[in-house]
C-alpha cells in the first residue's frame, strides 16, 4: 500500500495496529541517528544525549529504548557512515574512470576516517575493542572489500601497480588520519600526503 493510499484510508478503518509501532520506531531510530551523526560531527561522542534527543525530535526515554547506552548510538552512526561510504564505493565502479574512481573514493574514505577517529579508530584499524555492540573486524573488512573493489579495476586497467594491495591504501589512508590528528593550522597536509599516496599508486 502507498503512502497516499495510508492518507486516503477512512477513519473507521485505522492501519492494523502491528503495522503502526514498527513504522514509528523505525522512524524514530533514523531521526536519533541522523541527529546523533550531526550533533557528533560538530561537538564530538561526548556530546548530550538529551541534546541528540531534542534535535530528534523525541523524547530521552525514545532514545534510550533504541540505544540503552552510549556506545550502542555510537556504533550505530559509525555503521551508517560506513554504509554510505561502501554505497559510494559500489556506485563509482560504474565510472568512467577507474584511475579517477579509485582516487575519489580515497578522499571519501580519508574525510571519513578523519571525522570519524573520534568515535572509534578501532573500526577503522580492525582492532578489538570498539563500541559495544560494534565488530571492528567486520567494519574493517567492509572498508577494505570496497577499496579492493576499485583498485582491482583500476589494476585491470592498468591505471594502478600490481603490486598494491587494498589492505595497504586503508592502512596509508587510516594512517593520515590519525598522525594529522592535530593539525588544524595546517588544512591541506591531509589532502597532500593523500596525493602523494596517489602518486605511488600509478604503475612506475
Amino acid at each position: 500500500m502507498t503512502h497516499s493510499e495510508d492518507r486516503d484510508r477512512p477513519a473507521d478503518h485505522p492501519l492494523p495496529a502491528d503495522r503502526r509501532p514498527r513504522a514509528d520506531a523505525r522512524r524514530n531510530r533514523e531521526r536519533i541517528v541522523a541527529a546523533a551523526r550531526e550533533t557528533f560531527g560538530e561537538s564530538g561522542p561526548d556530546t548530550s544525549l538529551n541534546e541528540i534527543a531534542r534535535r530528534a525530535g523525541v523524547g530521552p526515554g525514545t532514545l534510550y529504548r533504541h540505544f540503552p547506552s552510549r556506545p550502542a548510538l555510537v556504533t550505530a552512526v559509525l555503521q551508517d557512515r560506513i554504509d554510505t561510504l561502501c554505497a559510494h564505493a559500489e556506485g563509482l565502479l560504474a565510472a568512467d574512470s577507474p584511475d579517477e574512481a579509485l582516487a575519489e573514493w580515497l578522499h571519501a574514505f580519508l574525510a571519513h576516517a578523519r571525522v570519524n577517529q573520534g568515535l572509534g579508530s578501532a573500526l577503522l584499524t580492525g582492532e578489538a575493542g570498539g563500541p559495544d555492540g560494534a565488530d571492528p573486524a567486520d567494519c574493517h573488512r567492509r572498508i577494505q572489500d570496497a577499496a579492493d573493489q576499485l583498485l582491482t579495476r583500476a589494476q585491470r586497467a592498468g591505471t594502478a601497480r600490481r603490486d598494491l594491495s587494498a589492505a595497504d591504501l586503508v592502512q596509508l589512508v587510516v594512517g593520515i588520519a590519525l598522525s594529522t590528528k592535530h593539525d588544524e593550522p595546517d588544512r591541506s597536509r591531509p589532502t597532500r600526503l593523500l596525493s602523494l599516496i596517489l602518486d605511488a599508486v600509478h604503475p612506475r
